[in-house]
């Protein structure tokens, strides 16, 4: 028990990190969309889409690797040497390239004034890869205090940065022009801070790793990267697939999208709707934390596949309370993203699709225990590269006709069907009674109570939100008589625990 308690420390520590990040970045964008416009929001977007897929590339699986050689090797220091050696050649001559063709690259991207951000955000990956084998290192060995408090220490200075100048100077500067600060910022960057910031932010957490890198006892073997690289492909391809599935959109709009338009304008009115669904994702991914060492723990319990079945049933339910919620009050939430006026409510339509390809996501993530516990993580792989086939195909055909809507689209099927799919071999080799009959009823009560808070229009501020807030209550009780059984068991046990704590 001691050690299932470490266990879940642990993981809380190495989540809340990544999380919180993720959280306070998606607080940054009603400054970045409030200060700038949606063209320059869109290079945002789509330089990072491109980042997504260089994170991947550029570590080529070496952190997983290291992971399974360092973990038994003898000498653990060798591997290290070696995958950071590795990591940082290839690096540098990344940067190297980045820097000699980025007017040629910022011009094919679609923003050729701005060549600095490529190479910026070329440092930043390159920087970003090169730590993440000592962030591996602090996991194998098991100090997620430091590893938390480095990741904390790199998120807050990125939010900062990212506050000082687009907020602070412009306000300093109106005041006082003459002032210091018109030698520490440029209104002529504009977006560009936000890449700045992320490279400060690399860069110090590199710094703060140099006193446990030992680089004049760091060792290269070429069989030991020989060994690595025969293990890390399969990631590497398996990653790729993913970033399809998840940024390719951003990365297809621009080459794709026609009539004329501007495509920096519709990948920042397409990306920035797209982050109210980032609230479905914040709590996947807080779910993921938690629910994989709860996995592994618990599967050679008899009872285990019925508490999975259950797990599943209360996923859903949250899910679906995120996915109405978002939808009901979206007439509040989308001024997060920015003003109406500068075109960033475009693209809303988008938002029950994204919500919708997000849960379906979660769904697959957590039925997907089956080939994690059979060792069949092929089929992880295989399933990975469906979905990025799946959104390829869908955002290629369908984007030059109907623009953005084919990316939200393209997410929600290739959500869908790889759940499907995952579902139907899952039953095969770890088959686990899922109650559908229960979770079919509380989707179809959900998409009911949907369509009718978007088809009924009442005129008025205050009537809107009674009817949604209606409606959303009826789901609630829906849940409650469905599951009232299982939570009356379960409440009283929570209150018996509080009472002896």
């Amino acid at each position: 028990m001691s050690a299932l308690k470490k266990l879940a420390g642990e993981t809380i520590i190495y989540g809340v990190p990544s999380i919180v990040g993720r959280f306070l970045n998606l607080l940054l964008t009603p400054i970045y969309t409030y200060n700038f416009l949606a063209g320059e929001y869109g290079i945002l977007g789509n330089l990072l889409a491109y980042v997504a897929f260089l994170q991947v590339l550029l570590t080529y699986g070496m952190e997983t690797s290291y992971f399974r050689f360092a973990s038994k090797s003898e000498k653990p220091n060798e591997v290290f040497g070696t995958a950071m050696v590795a990591l940082t050649i290839t690096s540098f001559l990344f940067v190297g390239i980045i820097s000699l063709f980025s007017r040629e690259i910022s011009s094919w991207a679609g923003y050729p004034q701005q060549h600095l951000f490529i190479v910026w955000m070329g440092m930043t990956v390159a920087l970003d890869a090169i730590t993440a084998i000592p962030f591996a290192k602090l996991r194998l060995q098991k100090r997620p205090i430091k590893f938390a408090f480095f990741k904390i220490i790199n998120i807050g200075i990125n939010i900062l940065l990212n506050l000082f100048w687009i907020l602070l100077c412009p306000s300093l500067l109106s005041h006082n022009p003459d002032s210091f600060v018109q030698y520490l910022y440029s209104p002529r960057i504009g977006i560009g801070y936000a890449f700045l910031s992320y490279l400060i932010a690399s860069i110090v957490t590199f710094l703060l790793f140099i006193p446990d890198l030992e680089i004049r006892k760091m060792v290269f073997k070429m069989e030991i990267l020989k060994t690595m690289l025969n293990y890390g492909w399969p990631i590497l391809i398996v990653g790729l697939a993913g970033m399809v599935t998840l940024n390719i959109d951003k990365i297809l709009i621009p080459h794709l999208i026609q009539n004329g338009q501007d495509p920096m304008y519709v990948v920042g009115v397409y990306a920035a709707c797209g982050k109210l669904a980032i609230l479905m994702t914040l709590f996947i991914q807080a779910f993921r934390f938690s629910f994989e060492p709860f996995l592994f723990s618990h599967y050679k319990n008899e009872s285990s596949k019925s508490v999975y079945s259950l797990i599943m049933n209360y996923f859903v339910i949250f899910g679906l309370l995120i996915f109405l919620g978002v939808i009901f009050y979206i007439d509040i939430l989308k001024y997060f993203i920015g003003p109406s006026s500068a075109g960033y409510h475009e693209a809303l339509n988008i938002v029950p699709w994204m919500l919708m390809g997000n849960l379906f996501m979660g769904i697959f993530y957590t039925q997907s225990l089956w080939y994690k516990l059979t060792d069949q993580t092929k089929y992880g792989a295989i399933f990975s590269v469906i979905g990025g086939i799946i959104t390829l195909i869908i955002n290629i055909i369908f984007i030059p006709k109907i623009g953005y809507m084919a990316s939200a689209l393209g997410f929600f099927f290739s959500s869908l069907i790889i759940t499907v799919i995952s579902y139907y071999y899952g039953q095969k080799y770890f088959p686990v009674t899922y109650d559908l009959k229960k979770i079919g009823s509380y989707f179809l009560v959900a998409l009911i109570l949907y369509f009718i808070g978007i088809k009924i229009i009442l005129h008025g501020i205050l009537f809107p939100y009674i009817l949604k807030t209606a409606l959303f209550s009826i789901f609630l009780f829906f849940i409650w008589h469905n599951e009232k059984k299982d939570l009356k068991r379960l409440l009283p046990k929570r209150l018996n625990v509080d009472g002896r704590g």
